[in-house]
């Protein structure tokens, strides 16, 4: 019998197929940020470090209609999917598309509740969905930020309504706001959301500290809206004094963590210092505090991350810890980016760190 794979990867070539359109500038047209390049070049270390086949594969199926529902108005979706079948357009701020791009959001939706399907029922003990388009900066009556669904906040909501998970906690480090899931569950004392990110960066005036959660849901929303140039310091120091803690508090019986790559420090889109073997860290806190609370049961949905030269092994590094298996693969900038200064928690960025860490008396 062949030995059961600890850890579920799903992935689907048509992901790469979205069209978010050309870059239009007063200059030649470029590439758009969101392109399918650092997601296939992810995929493709996988598979040349041989780390591919030592995984799970899950294959997605399309999100239905009536689970979009749980979270974006009738109106939204229809609007989406009557413009992916005529040219495609603008979703709502920052998130054109092309035809066919509707069918493709569906099964990256059904895709993350398909890989939280396989964690809550034991098939894998954790799972990395790398899927496209995006989904934590959608909201319930537009895209936003390349996204056009929420996709973790639809398999949070999937989850909770069909596998009788109750508590689940969302941890988001995209160096960008996660505002959509953050307005999935503001009120909702049952999903504690957390997002770190690079203040004010994107959306505009979203993640503030002060964003706490509303009625029932009081306390259940912590962001921490760190300073640009932050390096792993920074981040570990977030992680072991407000998102382990909290967790731990919390006692989810599931965690979803958003992974955006976009804290690395050659990321276009952000200001951040993250190295590879940050993310490796990051991951193995994760997985920690989840083996103490939910029996391991992690799952990562891709989110932004738009160096393709570098989020192919910030991946890599990811999905080696999540597996407890070594490639051997070497991340060729790891030496340069260890040189930058800074890296260790500065004083401003610890006074950051305190403040949210005041906020876990709110737990339950």
């Amino acid at each position: 019998m062949a030995e059961k794979k600890k850890t579920g990867f799903l992935f689907e070539e048509i992901y790469l197929w979205h069209d978010a359109a050309i870059s239009a500038f007063p200059v030649e047209p470029g590439q758009h940020f969101e392109n399918p390049e650092t997601k296939r070049r992810f995929r493709d270390l996988l598979a040349v470090s041989g780390l591919l086949e030592r995984l799970q594969p899950i294959r997605a199926i399309p999100a239905a209609e009536d689970d979009l529902a749980r979270f974006h108005t009738r109106d939204y979706i229809a609007q989406i999917k009557r413009m992916s079948a005529e040219r495609g357009g603008e979703a709502g701020e920052f998130t054109p598309f092309g035809p066919g791009s509707y069918e493709i959001a569906l099964l990256a939706a059904g895709g993350v509740m398909r890989a939280v399907e396989a964690v809550a029922t034991g098939a894998v003990e954790n799972a990395y969905a790398l899927v496209r388009p995006p989904g934590h900066h959608a909201e319930p009556n537009r895209g936003r930020g390349y996204c056009i669904f929420g996709n973790i906040a639809l398999a949070v909501m999937q989850a909770r309504a069909k596998l009788g998970i109750e508590r689940i906690a969302v941890v988001d480090w995209d160096v960008h706001h996660g505002n959509g899931t953050q307005q999935a569950f503001y009120e909702n004392p049952n999903v504690l959301t957390m997002s770190i990110h690079q203040d004010n960066l994107y959306p505009a005036n979203s993640g503030s500290m002060d964003d706490n959660g509303i009625g029932k849901g009081a306390g259940y929303n912590i962001n921490i809206p760190m300073p640009p140039g932050c390096g792993g310091g920074a981040y570990v120091a977030a992680f072991e004094q407000v998102i382990v803690p909290a967790l731990k508090k919390f006692k989810p019986e599931l965690i979803v963590v958003a992974s955006g790559l976009d804290a690395a420090g050659t990321d276009p889109l952000g200001r951040m210092m993250l190295q590879s073997e940050h993310y490796r860290r990051l991951t193995r806190m994760i997985l920690e505090v989840a083996a103490e609370v939910c029996a391991g049961r992690v799952v990562l949905s891709h989110e932004g991350g738009y160096s393709a030269v570098y989020v192919p092994f910030c991946g890599l590094a990811i999905m080696e810890e999540l597996s407890g298996i070594r490639t051997g693969i070497v991340d060729p900038f790891l030496e340069l980016a260890q040189s930058w200064g800074y890296q260790e928690l500065q004083p401003h960025q610890a006074a950051v760190i305190d403040r949210a860490a005041a906020l876990l008396i709110r737990i339950k």
